[in-house]
């Protein structure tokens, strides 16, 4: 076997170990497959400092496989990059929910995140039949739920949620990183980097910082 082949076969080989394990997150999926309209949610962002908490739902057509497709904390950024294109090319419908950091301080991270995943909910162009979500049970919502722990990485559908939730919030904060560069958003979007409680205590807050978050670094 020649260099090559050997290159091509290990590539085949890889790209079959990497379908044997997204296979093994459908199993949700399968398991209500009675069901036309699959919805997964998930949401990003309730740790930070600053920035909002943003949602996805998203309806994937039963038969798609999209390689690497993981918890968004599993996959590179460069690839959740990538992934959020194909994602939002081959989905059904996706539904974006932000809650601003005011809403946060108003009412609370919980009940934030919990407005905005009805807003994605709402925002669906299909209604879904059932909701996979990502440990919590929303409150509100006349559509049947299975809440599943770690569920970014054990549903595809949940999975996907999480990489359009992940790059839509990373995208915002960039973008106010240009408004507020004190505070390195760009590169920490939002956390609570030692980089980012160092500007909080030089500079103070600025106007996207959760007030109820930063008792512990201003004055």
């Amino acid at each position: 076997m020649t260099l090559k082949e050997e290159r091509e076969l290990r590539k085949k080989q890889k790209l079959e170990a990497e379908y044997a394990r997204l296979e093994t997150m459908f199993e949700y999926e399968k398991e209500y497959s009675d069901c036309e309209y699959i919805a997964g949610i998930d949401e990003v962002g309730r740790g930070p400092l600053a920035g909002p908490v943003v949602t996805a739902c998203v309806i994937m057509p039963k038969d798609v496989r999209i390689p690497y497709v993981n918890d968004s904390k599993k996959v590179t950024e460069k690839r959740r990059e990538e992934l959020y294109d194909i994602i939002k090319e081959k989905a059904l419908t996706i539904g974006i929910g932000i809650a601003s950091e005011k809403r946060i301080d108003e009412i609370n991270i919980l009940q934030a995140t919990y407005e905005a995943m009805r807003e994605a909910i709402n925002n669906l162009e299909i209604k879904p039949d059932i909701l996979l979500n990502d440990a919590v049970n929303i409150p509100g919502v006349d559509i049947k739920q299975v809440p599943i722990i770690k569920g970014d990485a054990k549903s595809f559908t949940i999975a996907c949620a999480s990489i359009i939730a992940k790059v839509t919030r990373d995208r915002m904060m960039v973008e106010l990183d240009k408004k507020y560069p004190n505070y390195g958003f760009a590169k920490n979007k939002g956390y609570g980097t030692k980089q980012h409680t160092d500007a909080l205590r030089e500079f103070g807050p600025c106007e996207i910082h959760r007030r109820t978050f930063i008792g512990n670094f201003i004055k």
